[in-house]
This record gives structure tokens, sequence and C-alpha cells, in this order.
């Protein structure tokens, strides 16, 4: 379906109100949205018309946090060192699978470096863009971090490597940057401090970029907040002090709750002792609580929540963002706080105005799925079509 459309008798969930629109018809007229209206103020016009009774209309999904070269699962640290060719091979794939599901942006905030010291994600954005068939794509390039952490990062010993690091990564292309505020050793203490990630916060801002903060431990993000990340990653040990602090400087939480629970699954169908012992069981659970209670600080504290998959970076594979509005809301969102999560709270955090939106005027990009995501966030998994700049690709 190309040119002029008519959605007719659909719903309509947009992220922002908490009350389902029923009864709702939506124009598609070159490649935007032209209008939405009551049935009874829809006139066709001679459009082709798609019946969408029984389905809701929902802002294409934004993925806020994903790793498009990595495929995921158990291996996913020792699939970075795959050669360049078939981690551009597992980026066409992912991003093929995150379309049909109606993930239509992608925010890659990490992959391995080609034999050239850039990021492979930054061949595959140039590969995939205008594509139909593929998401449309915003780069981070390779993790910053200090020596040890992984070993597809650039490596930095202080303050001062970490600022050239930054604007050595935006040097390359890529369109954010992100740091690592966990240590090597997993210790409970950020290997920078606020005046080292302030000054590469402000390397950052001046180029008219953003930087984010990868931070699983208290300390670093602390460190994060009180630097003024543009967003913090994970985020799972927030208090509601470092939450605060959030709210006061802007900082946005991006959820990756959907990892600990893809290592639970994981746990549960494998004999990997590191998986299986009652202790990893414990640990486990309790990282859990914890990334659970963080989500609740910055509820509670107004911080601008915005979710991703980690698929890639983790055990979660692409295409299945759905489960974290389902976590969102296990962990006390609202139905429309997950769902603006993952669709217009994403496009804030990647500057672009008309991501994971719906209004007139802006490109038709949407999805159709069965069931009413605001009592159900399993909806979401019931995708029936996607529409990418007004053209049905799924």
């Amino acid at each position: 379906m190309t040119g002029r459309v008519l959605i007719r008798d659909a719903c309509l969930a947009d992220g922002y109100s908490s009350t389902l629109q029923m009864g709702v018809s939506l124009m598609i007229e070159d490649g935007q949205i032209a209008w939405v209206r009551p049935n009874e103020e829809a006139d066709a016009g001679g459009a082709e018309t798609l019946d969408g009774g029984g389905a809701t209309i929902v802002p294409a999904f934004v993925d806020a946090h994903s790793h498009l070269t990595m495929p995921g699962g158990s291996h996913w640290i020792e699939r970075g060192s795959d050669p360049p060719d078939r981690l551009r091979e597992v980026a066409r794939a992912n991003a093929a699978r995150l379309a049909q599901a109606g993930i239509l942006w992608a925010r890659d905030v990490g992959s391995p470096a080609g034999p050239d010291g850039r990021a492979v994600s930054l061949q595959v954005r140039q590969e995939l863009a205008g594509k139909a068939s593929a998401p449309y794509i915003r780069v981070a390039g390779t993790w910053i971090a200090t020596d040890g952490y992984l070993p597809m990062t650039v490596a930095v010993k202080d303050g001062d490597g970490l600022v050239a690091a930054v604007s050595a990564q935006l040097d390359t292309g890529t369109d954010f940057v992100k740091i690592m505020l966990d240590p090597p050793d997993r210790s409970d203490r950020c290997p920078f401090t606020v005046d080292d990630v302030r000054k590469a916060c402000e390397a950052v801002h001046r180029r008219g970029r953003k930087i984010t903060a990868h931070a699983t431990i208290l300390d670093g993000a602390r460190v994060g907040a009180e630097a003024g990340v543009d967003s913090i990653e994970h985020g799972m040990e927030l208090d509601d002090a470092i939450a605060r602090t959030m709210r006061a400087n802007n900082v946005a939480l991006v959820s990756t709750l959907s990892v600990l629970a893809s290592w639970a699954t994981f746990e549960r169908t494998t004999r990997i002792e590191r998986f299986t012992s009652e202790e990893g069981r414990q640990r486990l659970a309790a990282r859990r609580e914890g990334a659970f209670a963080a989500i609740k600080a910055a509820h509670r504290a107004g911080a601008r929540i915005a979710a991703g998959s980690d698929f890639g970076g983790g055990s979660v594979r692409a295409g299945h963002l759905a489960w974290e509005v389902e976590l969102l809301v296990e962990a006390g969102l609202e139905p429309h706080e997950a769902l603006a999560a993952v669709t217009w709270r994403g496009g804030e955090l990647l500057g672009i105005d008309h991501a994971g939106r719906l209004r007139e005027g802006d490109p038709a990009d949407l999805v159709l799925v069965h069931g009413d995501p605001l009592s159900d966030p399993r909806a979401l998994w019931r995708v029936w079509a996607v529409f990418k700049a007004g053209e049905r690709i799924a």
C-alpha cells in the first residue's frame, strides 16, 4: 500500500493518553499522516482503504538500547570478535526482524570496531539508510571504557583519555557517544570522577551531540547524573537521591529489564554452573529486585524513562521490545507510560521530534496491533501491520 491509504475503524493509543481512543480513522497521504478523525467524519475520497476493525494504531516503536551488529544469546561477548563481514550480516538480519516487529527506530549503543578502528555500526547505518525493510538507525560507535572492561571497547586510562576518546568517536561520524561508568573489576566504585565525566559531556555538547553512560552500579549512576550525561543506560541501582538529580539535570533513564528476565529464562534451561547454582539464582533475584526498585525511584522522582531491549548485548534477541513494556508495567508504570517509553520518549532521547509520535504532518510511521495495549501490554507482541513513511512493509 502506497499513495493515499485510509485506515478505517481502528482504535488508537498514542502513548500520551491513558484512555484508548475508539472508532478512529487515519489517512495517509504522500508518506505522511494527513489526519486522524472519528469514523463518522472520515471520507476515503478515493483512497485505498484498510479495515482496521479490532486493531489498535500505535506509533512505530523506538528501541533505545540495541546492538545491531550482535546476535544476542549467552555468547554475545565472544561474537563481538567475529569478522566485520559477519557482524554486518547479523545486523541485516536484526534490522529485518526489527522492522517486522514495528520497531522502526534503533538506537545502537555499542558496536565492535573494524580493522580501520571505526565502529562497524557506522557501515551498517550507511548500508541500510533509506531501505524500507530496515529501521532508521542512530549509532554511538564503540564503547568507551577503562582498560579491561570488554575486549571490544576503546580503552582509556583517565579523564583526559575519556575526553579525547569521545571527541575521536564523534570525528568518525557517530550520532552520539557512550561511556562506561562500571569498573572492570566489578567493584562498587565508578572509575571516573564527576569532573572527568562533566568534561566529556561538555566536549560532546559543544559539538551538538549527546552522550550516554552505561551504569549498572549505584556510584556510576550517581557520577553520570551529577555530571549531566543525557541518559543513563540500565541504571539498575538507582536510589531516590540519584533519581532526583537525574530529574534536575534532565538525565533520562533507559531501562533494560528484559535482560535480567532473559537471564532468568536462560538459567532455567541450561546446566552451566554460573546460572544454576543456588548462589547464582539468589544473586539474579537480588539484581532483578534492585532494577525494579530503580524504575520505581525514577518514576517517583519524575525522571524521564525510555526503554530498550539490549538485544545483542545479552541473551535478548532482536524484535523483543514488547517484553520490556510488559516488565515496565510490572515494575509500576502505567501501561500508557510504558508505551511512551518505547515510542515518543525514545524519540525525545534521540532528538527526533517525530520519532514515536502520531501527529498530523508527521511521517506515517505506525503499527497496528491486535488488542488494547493500555489494558494488556502483551498486545504489542501481536503486530498485524507496519507502515514506514506511509508504505506498508509488514
